[in-house]
């Protein structure tokens, strides 16, 4: 058995970990990626809100109560989408690198709960709720136009939701990876 004195040796001679000199400005690099694609997200996000909001009240669909519940559905997810990556871009932005270690660590700890919780769980909810909408003015594309271009509409938006999932998953994915780049455990 090893005395004291034997583990006090061996901790006194331990290599101190050495911090990388740049440690802060890659940390704000990465910060500032996620930032950015977060503005990014909720840009996209507006213009498709804005078009979905011209198209309402370029076909009247108010008059229609099918036609008027579909596009709410999808206005609202993408409106509460929205909501959620101004809330989070600027939570990030309020993260101070240069002040308390242990207080960054925190917030960054929260801020990529908030992440997963959006990400894994309002993300998917918002995608379906976008999709719901979508599927309820079909029969009032079917009835408006021709069985060509309904059949191309079909096609063309099960192909473009396919690839919005397939999208949208991948960033999932760049982001959870720069997170955990962080090194940040909740425990």
């Amino acid at each position: 058995m090893k005395t004291f004195e034997d583990i006090q040796s061996r901790w006194a001679n331990m290599p101190e970990p050495k911090i990388p000199k740049n440690g802060v400005h890659l940390i704000m690099e990465k910060i500032g990626t996620l930032k950015r694609k977060q503005r990014i997200a909720s840009t996209v996000l507006t213009l498709t809100a804005i078009i979905l909001l011209f198209f309402f009240f370029y076909i009247t669909a108010y008059r229609s109560t099918p036609t008027m519940l579909g596009l709410f559905m999808m206005i609202g997810a993408l409106l509460a989408r929205i909501a959620l990556e101004v809330i989070s871009t600027k939570s990030l932005g309020r993260l101070d690198v240069k002040h308390d270690a242990l207080k960054f660590k925190r917030g960054l700890v929260a801020h990529f709960s908030r992440r997963r919780w959006i990400h894994f769980l309002i993300t998917p909810v918002a995608f379906i709720t976008y999709v719901v909408g979508f599927v309820i003015l079909l029969p009032g594309f079917k009835e408006s136009l021709s069985a060509g271009f309904y059949t191309y509409v079909v096609v063309s938006s099960i192909v473009i939701l396919a690839f919005l999932a397939g999208f949208i998953s991948f960033h999932i994915y760049k982001e959870h990876l720069i997170l955990k780049s962080f090194k940040v455990r909740e425990s």
